[in-house]
């Protein structure tokens, strides 16, 4: 495919604009896209790091802590790889496992805005086989709100979610020996 501007060199660039639902590309060569101004998609240092910690603020958290009033303290750092939090937010990734559960506290808001406030992976299960999984993460969800209704002494409600459990572990008793 040509270049749409010159019609001479390949395009190498293909740009998609999304307007009012009106959907416009343009493809470019390298030259004619410096030309045209976009060449803020050819710096060098963007990365996909850089575009995940804009996504999640990084740059914003990292800006208000350096505003807020200095306390001496050492840095944040995994105990096993020596990674710094702010060598996490400049990279992007963790250092090793044990990261996760070193920056836990400044990861977990982060998270929940990810994952619908509640900071756990939902995930998508494929239709055909996700019947079975659906019903045991129904399960699970009850048994943790039996849970927490059992410590308000809602006793009355917890029983009918046991009730509600037990059916849905017959269904999934009758699914498992169908075969399904």
């Amino acid at each position: 495919m040509l270049c749409q501007e010159c019609n001479e060199r390949p395009a190498t660039l293909h740009f998609t604009k999304i307007d009012n639902g009106e959907k416009t590309m343009m493809h470019l060569c390298q030259h004619c896209a410096q030309e045209k101004g976009e060449a803020f998609m050819l710096n060098s240092a963007f990365s996909i790091n850089n575009l995940l910690a804009g996504l999640l603020n990084f740059h914003n958290h990292v800006q208000q802590a350096e505003k807020a009033p200095v306390i001496k303290k050492e840095p944040l750092q995994c105990e096993a790889c020596s990674m710094t939090y702010q060598q996490f937010i400049q990279i992007g990734r963790f250092g090793c496992a044990n990261c996760y559960e070193a920056f836990k506290e400044q990861i977990n808001p982060i998270l929940r805005r990810l994952h619908s406030g509640n900071g756990a992976h939902n995930g998508k299960i494929p239709s055909r086989i996700g019947g079975g999984i659906h019903l045991r993460k129904n399960i699970e969800t009850l048994k943790q709100s039996i849970q927490e209704l059992i410590t308000r002494e809602e006793f009355e409600k917890a029983a009918e979610i046991r009730d509600q459990i037990r059916s849905l572990e017959k269904q999934l008793d009758l699914r498992d020996e169908g075969g399904n």
